[in-house]
């Protein structure tokens, strides 16, 4: 009966969290600056009786809302960072709202807005059934960047978990079954000497070459790296006019591997090439550690349990109009990338026309390998067990971090698949609080056995702090 009314309390309450979203989407903010996204839901929390902490890890944007008492204590993570360069309107041409402006390419906005709509849903069965529990929403800032929640870990606000659920925006329905893989963001600093490059070049250190010779070195790396591994960087200061021999330099690098120890290895080993390169050019380097997030750790109990309330949670219909949307969409790819969403189309089961899986399928057998892209969440599932789901947000075949990701997550389409992540991240959560600790006590063993008995320890130094803006305290409510 329980189950009911929970799904029945969110549907009579779609339209709020709707507009939720949507003011999120109309307002995109990026890593560490999510002022108003912040402000807006945990003011949405703190009038439903949820006991708000901010300013967590110390970035301003980061906060914990809680509600209920005694254990199990279950998290919902959340997120609404936004992406640069990726406004757009909700159109299949590309017309961005800002030019070159932020947006919501990767659905945080529904991310972090359907947390919400499943804890204050649960909130309401807590008090209705005067359940014991406590519900924790956590709002976490600066995903797209892989540091914030590395940031709210090392400050201990996961370690009392029972387990932790969250989802993210897709074009699929599906559990979350691929490892991620681990990664450390450090930016390399070279200082030499300035001179003019053309009058008394002898007399210069270039600090730019020491950049370049480090790039060198390590693309000549790639080929002795263990499978999985990645090398990407860009030069954030390469000097400032080509007369002058640069005195100041930087080059910021992500590098990732299949989990921690992997990455660190890389990292200790592009230490030296930029130590080497400082020497052959005479320059100095230091270096700045931004992120290190963890792998994530599937854990298969918490995923059954989450695509096992499918059905009470009423998959979403989609019309034919947003059908047709999608379509346009997926119009706009490259040949070969809307031949290869037609065919999973129709391997998913999907009508000739038809972009928008409704039901739910398997996204990689257990056990698959890494995949090549990274998330902070990897740090809480090293802390405690996660669960995580993808819900269909967008057409089969559109990517993520593409102008045509921000407009089927603006649109009906988006919130259709928000609504649904909620109910079944709500249902979930209910039969943790309601099934005794049967399904806990599976999840967390599985956990010890995926972590073999390694403890978490942030990847981050002690000494780092976040790079929060220097405006960032001002917090807005909407």
């Amino acid at each position: 009966m329980g189950k009911k009314q929970l799904v029945e309390w969110i549907l009579e309450h779609q339209s709020g969290y709707e507009e939720l979203a949507r003011q999120i989407w109309e307002r995109p903010e990026t890593a560490y600056e999510e002022s108003f996204a912040s402000g807006l839901l945990g003011s949405v929390l703190e009038r439903e009786g949820f006991r708000v902490r901010r300013e967590i890890g110390g970035i301003p944007t980061a906060f914990v809302a809680e509600y209920g008492t005694g254990g199990p204590i279950l998290g919902i993570l959340g997120e609404y960072d936004a992406l640069p360069g990726l406004s757009q309107k909700v159109s299949a041409v590309r017309e961005p709202v800002t030019p070159d402006g932020p947006g919501h390419g990767c659905g945080h906005h529904l991310l972090g807005t359907a947390g919400v709509e499943a804890a204050v849903a649960l909130k309401h069965r807590l008090d209705a059934e005067g359940l014991a529990g406590t519900i924790r929403y956590y709002g976490c800032p600066a995903e797209e960047v892989l540091s914030g929640k590395t940031f709210m870990a090392r400050e201990g606000v996961f370690d009392d978990l029972a387990a932790a659920l969250t989802w993210h925006p897709g074009s699929q329905n599906t559990p979350w079954s691929t490892p991620t893989s681990a990664l450390t963001s450090v930016e390399l600093h070279f200082r030499g000497r300035a001179a003019h490059a053309g009058g008394a070049p002898h007399l210069g250190r270039s600090a730019l070459d020491a950049v370049e010779l480090t790039n060198i070195g390590a693309n000549y790396l790639r080929e002795h790296v263990p499978d999985g591994s990645r090398i990407h960087y860009t030069i954030t200061n390469g000097g400032v006019a080509p007369n002058i021999v640069p005195d100041a330099a930087s080059v910021w690098y992500y590098l990732r591997g299949a989990d921690r120890d992997a990455a660190d290895a890389l990292l200790a080993r592009l230490l030296k090439i930029a130590r080497g390169a400082a020497l052959m050019t005479e320059t100095e380097v230091s270096w700045d550690i931004k992120g290190g997030a963890y792998s994530l750790i599937v854990n298969h109990t918490l995923n059954a349990l989450l695509t096992g309330q499918q059905h009470e949670a009423q998959p979403p219909v989609f019309s034919q109009e947003e059908q047709e949307f999608a379509a346009s969409l997926a119009a706009t790819l490259e040949t070969s990338q809307r031949e290869a969403a037609l065919d999973k189309a129709r391997k998913l089961g999907l009508a000739p026309g038809e972009l928008l899986p409704a039901a739910f399928s398997e996204q990689t057998p257990a056990g698959g390998a890494a995949s090549g892209g990274s998330t902070d969440l990897g740090d809480v599932s090293w802390i405690t067990p996660v669960g995580q789901i993808i819900t269909t947000c967008a057409p089969v075949g559109i990517q993520v971090h593409t102008w045509q990701a921000t407009a089927a997550f603006g649109s009906s389409i988006g919130l259709k698949g928000m609504h649904y992540a909620a109910r079944l991240i709500a249902l979930a959560a209910y039969e943790l609080l309601t099934d005794g600790g049967a399904v806990l006590t599976q999840a967390r063993e599985e956990f010890r056995e995926s972590t073999r008995g390694r403890r978490y320890a942030p990847a981050i130094p002690a000494e780092v702090r976040a790079p929060v803006p220097v405006y960032a305290g001002r917090r807005e409510s909407g």
